[in-house]
């Protein structure tokens, strides 16, 4: 089942880099709207309701739709960009594409594993996620929240890919099927010192030992001052 929300909009006129530096510091996030047979239309959301909304959501795959003043039945969106502050938890900006029933778009979804494989369980494997994404087409009403893999029976040395997780039909897998999802690696054996090496290493060092090309001391003369 695909997964919506709601998201608060404001249409703006003005644009530029002072523009949105005012809105920014007043709490707004400027962002834009794009796609379809419509012209791209400007818009500021609320910085706080954006960056919550972001936290809890799964930005790939869910559609947004912005609720606009004087656009019936808001805007369905899926969110394209999201330019964040280098290191501080703020939002830039945001692209928003439009959507249109029954038209066919491209989305990732995240793969979510299920149950814990043999070779784990049993076999001392290490359960090793490759991709936590599979990109796909499909049409607005058929984007699934997330794509269950079920790993229960995987053995140590086995690995599923993209075209062994049966997806459903109405979905056009974009990712290379030959791409590893998920493996179980076998366990990591650390290497022992041969006999000689071990030996070697525990070999005491010798005190007072002569270094090589090292002076012999000069011995006094017998009966000399």
């Amino acid at each position: 089942m695909r997964t919506e929300t709601m998201l608060k909009a404001t249409t703006r006129s003005e644009s530029g880099k002072g523009a949105a530096r005012k809105l920014r510091a007043s709490g707004s996030v400027p962002a834009v709207v794009y796609g379809g047979d419509e012209e791209a239309l400007p818009l500021t959301v609320d910085s706080n309701e954006a960056y919550n909304l972001f936290q809890r959501i799964s930005v790939e795959n869910t559609i947004v739709t912005l609720d606009v003043k004087g656009v019936k039945g808001g805007i369905q969106t899926l969110v394209r960009e999201i330019q964040a502050h280098p290191f501080r938890p703020e939002i830039l900006h945001i692209d928003f594409l439009r959507i249109q029933a029954g038209v066919a778009i491209e989305v990732e979804i995240p793969v979510q594993l299920t149950g814990t494989p043999v070779g784990v369980k049993n076999q001392g494997g290490i359960l090793d996620q490759v991709l936590h994404t599979i990109t796909v087409r499909s049409i607005p009403s058929k984007i699934p929240e997330v794509i269950e893999v079920d790993i229960e029976e995987l053995e140590v040395g086995q690995s599923l890919h993209v075209g062994e997780i049966g997806l459903d039909k109405d979905l056009e897998v974009l990712t290379d099927l030959e791409r590893t999802v998920v493996q179980v690696a076998y366990p990591r054996v650390e290497e022992e010192p041969e006999e000689g090496e071990l030996d070697e290493a525990l070999e005491p060092e010798l005190i007072g030992e002569e270094s090589e090309g090292a002076p012999e001391e000069e011995t006094p003369e017998e009966g000399g001052e």
